[in-house]
């Protein structure tokens, strides 16, 4: 498979990058100074494009690309990569789920304890020898707090499985009510804000759930609430829950995603109820590199005939 050409549009794992190079004819979009010139000259030779939540194929590229077969994503995320478009020119498309359900519900539960315990200012009271003068001041309690979920999918239904382990009650909005399981489901995100304590935000990147926490949202969570985004930035309306969190009519945020990453609201730098994470939520050894083995193995598969692994489009 060593002629087929595969364009991989940014880097995201070395470990993908160095398998792509040994297996096929690699070309790195990034690395390009003229990146129009570059497609021009290589379109013929491009069969396979390598994308992640930050860099896919949107309509300009897959029409540079005719000879285009399959866009094979490095992430579960698809909103970087044009469906509609693949679907109308017979182009695969597959993502990566399943592998980086359970890191991401960690980061997610990591987050809320972060949040609520204060984990980030007590790590820099030590730090700074504040310790010797006095103790930290007390935090709040996790166990038994109402946890609710946007999006009750692979990662949100995870994140309420390890929700319950703390005794909180849990709660979800989805488009439709779930059939497996109990929790209470709310019709409106309005609702089930003001029914939580911790709202958490796990549902995919469309634009129906773009800004889906609004300023009415976040007034329904209250002064009170705590806001845990490891979805995608563009999920809540970045201003207004900058301005909540500013104003205290938000009671905390953690956030693993922004809106226009890796630009962050320097607003939230010095409010001590807020965690920033640099878009980690799938970042550990074990996960990437089972990432990026479904990545080459849905190309292997397509190149071979095989059915794809885990197929979208």
């Amino acid at each position: 498979m060593d002629a087929i050409g595969v364009l991989m549009m940014c880097p995201m794992s070395n470990y993908l990058e160095q398998e792509l190079d040994n297996r096929f004819k690699l070309f790195r979009y990034w690395a390009q100074p003229k990146q129009r010139d570059f497609l021009a000259d290589h379109a013929a030779s491009i069969r396979a494009v390598v994308g992640n939540a930050t860099a896919g194929a949107d309509a300009e590229l897959i029409a540079s690309l005719p000879k285009l077969e399959i866009v094979s994503c490095f992430s579960v995320g698809l909103d970087k990569v044009d469906l509609i478009k693949c679907k109308e020119k017979g182009i695969r498309v597959t993502n990566t789920p399943d592998v980086l359900t359970d890191d991401v519900a960690d980061l997610a539960i990591g987050l809320i304890l972060a949040v609520l315990r204060r984990i980030c200012e007590c790590d820099k009271y030590v730090r700074r020898g504040a310790w010797k003068l006095g103790d930290f001041k007390l935090t709040t309690k996790f166990s038994g707090k109402r946890v609710g979920i946007i999006g009750l999918g692979r990662i949100g239904l995870a994140v309420a499985e390890r929700a319950e382990a703390f005794d909180c009650p849990i709660s979800y909005y989805s488009r439709s009510k779930k059939g497996n399981t109990n929790y209470t489901y709310y019709g409106s995100v309005v609702e089930l804000a003001s029914n939580s304590d911790i709202l958490v935000v796990a549902c995919a990147l469309t634009p129906e759930t773009t800004h889906i926490v609004n300023r009415q949202v976040i007034d329904a969570l209250g002064p009170k609430g705590i806001l845990i985004n490891i979805g995608r930035g563009p999920h809540i309306d970045e201003a207004e829950m900058v301005s909540a969190l500013v104003e205290g009519r938000l009671g905390g945020a953690g956030l693993d995603v922004f809106e226009k990453e890796p630009e962050v609201p320097e607003q939230l730098f010095g409010l001590e109820n807020v965690v920033l994470l640099p878009h980690v939520g799938s970042g550990t050894e074990e996960t990437r590199k089972a990432m990026a083995d479904l990545v080459l193995g849905n190309l292997e598969a397509h190149f071979s005939s095989k059915p794809l692994l885990t197929p979208v489009v």
